[in-house]
């Protein structure tokens, strides 16, 4: 019964460390940079110039996640429709439609960060 809430708690921790060491990590690279005297607005010219780390990750997500719910859904539709077996469908189809989304997802970047760099 104890080990039950473990798991969770266990789980919040791990997210929260792993969110926190990433933070502090970076406020200390910036800090030391400046301290070497670069320049602080370099940290703001990433997303300006480019595409924007946090454009990429969404565009990514977004499609990884319409992915996983086509792949669900052709899945059902093959065990409705076929003699298939559901076991080995439904894990196949999500990790080939992700698969696929997330190549997708790739190719988008790789076409914008293209056009990005041809206007500048």
């Amino acid at each position: 019964m104890e080990a039950n809430i473990l798991i969770p708690i266990s789980m919040f921790a791990a997210i929260f460390g792993v969110i926190y060491l990433y933070l502090s990590t970076r406020n200390r690279e910036r800090l030391a940079l400046i301290e070497k005297g670069a320049d602080p607005s370099i940290f703001k010219k990433a997303s300006q110039n480019g595409l924007g780390s946090e454009k990429i990750i969404l565009l990514n997500l977004a499609l990884l996640l319409l992915g996983i719910g086509i792949g669900v859904f052709l899945a059902l539709l093959l065990t409705t429709f076929t003699t298939l077996k559901d076991n080995a469908v439904y894990p196949a189809m999500v990790f080939i439609m992700s698969g696929l989304a997330l190549l997708l997802g790739f190719r988008i970047t790789s076409k914008l960060n293209k056009q990005k760099n041809e206007r500048v």
